[in-house]
């Protein structure tokens, strides 16, 4: 369905009991974000909130898309798959074959609605400019600041628009924007973004860069910013798609190159000047979990500050997850499966992100196998595919009737076709520059795990293939390797050959002497893979210990394997690959970059937030999230120092 306005959206969640209205004063500075914080790490999500006091004119909704159930409200469907299914069947449509008058005559409806999804530009004024403030000033907006060592308060759920000076060619993309003035914020694109191929193509002509900034509105438009869609695919085709009709634009006052939703809450208009110093933007609690450090970023000069009467600040959080990105990503997930399946990997049946592996560490891929190297062939496609070029952990599995959700069972079926000699893949490659396992910043390590079924000619008859259900004895390893702060051994006793272990490094090259050490102890024979964590980390908590794990490695730089004659099968190999997922320092590692903190909140806000509680309406009291991670933090800096 199309909302005619964010005000609608919130509307509907209302009366769909998803939402809370805060009438407390909550202090958009750390508070609304610890607040936020809590209940969106709620089962399913939490709900969303709309802060009505702020301190400022506007109210402040945050966590509106923060589950399943709000995205597919958000989006007008059932279920996120129904989006697929449309996809996939107006793809067919196109693109089957047309033999004769008649099938090309059943085309002509579903093109006049194709025509129907495009925006259009439309005269006059819309109600985004309803307002116009006298003075721009952004200061006068409840732009939160979310993390306690953040550079300042960021604009977290911005709209943003720019044009390419040669083709004229549209891109909205979401970058966030940290405020340094009433007229000036940093514009955080990253080199990959098209945004910043805009921006370069304006320092060839040496003209300043028409940028507008929307927020709220339909909530099609925040959804269609983060959308991984091809170059020159305009966002607000995907938009009218979604919503089911055209999205309507009205030109900028003061930029009048740049169209923006007439329906948006605010429009910040401005530009950027090839010619500026670049601005030292950050740090900035991220959605890695940790903080992303500051940078060198261009310069973004506010021009107008239009809104509508009764605008709705929209903002957004990320942090340690899970978050309300985790369900904007699970939504990319869903939709973009068809187009993916399609287009370029037609053997992919399902797909899915964990929110342990925050996007683009960790996919997990299930394959239609009919041949052998089949599993490399989707590797390559896959990285190859949009901004999959980012993934960094690629599992492939062609497993049976189970969901590729149910980790428990696909776990089972990966390690037990898995090979660890044979059956990894190391690579390098672009990666996300918020990457901080990566030696060189944007470049770094690859790794696919194929977990598919194995043809001989894929099949090395010299390993060990039998899978045998192993009991560790953990204090015995705590006591021989003080290094050693915490085993889970729990995964093998449920067929799942893979230890995680706790350590404490102390010299350089421990992490591999340590794995061969461990590996030359017959009473583990047939562990097919050992992943290591940071000491501070508890590693039977899993989903804690695999998040750690994924930011922390880079799979090429970061692997050992181990291999012994087999005592099980003489004439045999054992295999086991060891992961070293680590911090990584100079001293130990020859690690030269800054190694950003984990995201945590501190005590002051937590105790603020604790005191209101009761005042807010919003139940019992949840305990911070951030204090079962306080052990974990390195020092108080967005740095980590060890």
């Amino acid at each position: 369905m199309a909302f005619s306005n964010q005000q609608q959206f919130i509307d509907v969640l209302e009366r769909a009991g998803e939402l809370i209205r805060i009438k407390t004063y909550v202090d958009p500075k750390l508070e609304i974000a610890e607040i936020t914080d809590r209940i969106s790490k709620e089962p399913g999500g939490g709900k969303a909130l709309l802060f009505e006091n702020t301190g400022y004119d506007f109210p402040v909704l945050m966590n509106a898309y923060g589950s399943e159930r709000r995205m597919c409200l958000a989006l007008g469907v059932e279920k996120l798959d129904d989006i697929a299914a449309d996809i996939e069947n107006l793809f067919k449509l196109l693109t089957g074959p047309k033999e004769g008058l008649l099938d090309k005559l059943r085309l002509l409806p579903k093109l006049s609605e194709f025509a129907s999804w495009m925006p259009k530009v439309k005269k006059g004024r819309g109600a985004c400019q309803e307002v116009v403030m006298a003075n721009p000033d952004i200061t006068k907006l409840p732009v939160i600041t979310c993390w306690p060592n953040d550079g300042g308060p960021f604009v977290t759920l911005p709209v943003i628009h720019t044009k390419d000076p040669n083709t004229n060619i549209r891109n909205v993309g979401m970058y966030r924007m940290q405020v340094f003035g009433p007229t000036l914020t940093g514009m955080h694109w990253h080199r990959h973004k098209v945004s910043a191929r805009h921006f370069s193509e304006y320092k060839k002509l040496n003209k300043r860069m028409p940028v507008a900034v929307a927020l709220g509105g339909d909530p099609a438009y925040a959804y269609s910013a983060t959308a991984p869609l091809p170059d020159n695919v305009d966002e607000y085709m995907l938009a009218g798609f979604l919503r089911k009709k055209k999205v309507e634009l009205v030109k900028c006052i003061t930029q009048p190159d740049i169209e923006v939703p007439a329906d948006a809450d605010f429009v910040i208009e401005g530009y950027v000047d090839p010619n500026d110093e670049l601005i030292w933007e950050g740090p900035f609690g991220d959605h890695t979990g940790y903080y992303s450090l500051p940078d060198w970023y261009p310069r973004f000069h506010i021009t107008a500050i239009t809104h509508k009467k009764n605008p709705v600040y929209p903002a957004t959080i990320v942090g340690i997850p899970p978050q309300e990105d985790a369900w904007l990503g699970k939504a990319t997930e869903r939709i973009f499966l068809a187009p993916i399946k399609m287009t370029m990997v037609p053997e992919i049946m399902d797909m899915d992100m964990p929110v342990e592996g925050v996007f683009h560490n960790l996919v997990i891929t299930k394959i239609q196998k009919d041949y052998p190297g089949q599993g490399q062939k989707v590797m390559n496609a896959m990285w190859g595919a949009g901004q999959m070029m980012f993934n960094k952990i690629l599992v492939l599995t062609a497993g049976g009737q189970f969901p590729i959700t149910d980790y428990k069972q696909l776990a089972q079926d990966v390690f037990r076709n898995l090979n660890p000699a044979t059956d990894l893949s190391f690579t390098q490659g672009p990666m996300d520059v918020l990457d901080h396992s990566c030696s060189k910043l944007g470049f770094g390590g690859k790794m696919c795990i194929d977990g598919t079924n194995k043809y001989d000619e894929e099949t090395d008859h010299r390993y060990l293939s039998s899978n045998k259900r192993l009991m560790i004895n953990v204090m015995e390893w705590k006591n021989k390797y003080p290094e050693i702060s915490s085993v889970n051994g729990s995964l093998t006793a449920i067929d799942i050959p893979c230890l995680i272990i706790s350590v404490e490094k102390n010299r350089k090259g421990h992490i591999k002497e340590l794995h061969q050490q461990l590996c030359s102890d017959a009473a583990i024979e047939g562990v097919k893979m050992i992943l290591y964590v940071e000491h501070t980390v508890d590693a039977n908590d899993l989903p804690v210990a695999l998040w750690r794990f994924c930011n922390n490695l880079d799979p090429k730089r970061d692997h050992v394997l181990s291999e012994q004659p087999s005592t099980q099968e003489p004439g045999k190999i054992w295999a086991c690959m060891g992961l070293d997922g680590t911090l990584k320092t100079a001293a130990l590692d020859d690690f030269y970059r800054d190694w950003p903190n984990i995201i945590v909140a501190d005590d002051a806000t937590i105790i603020a937030v604790d005191k209101k509680w009761k005042e807010l309406g919003l139940g019992k009291l949840i305990p911070s999230p951030s204090l079962k991670y306080k052990h974990q933090v390195y020092g108080q800096d967005a740095v980590a120092r060890s």
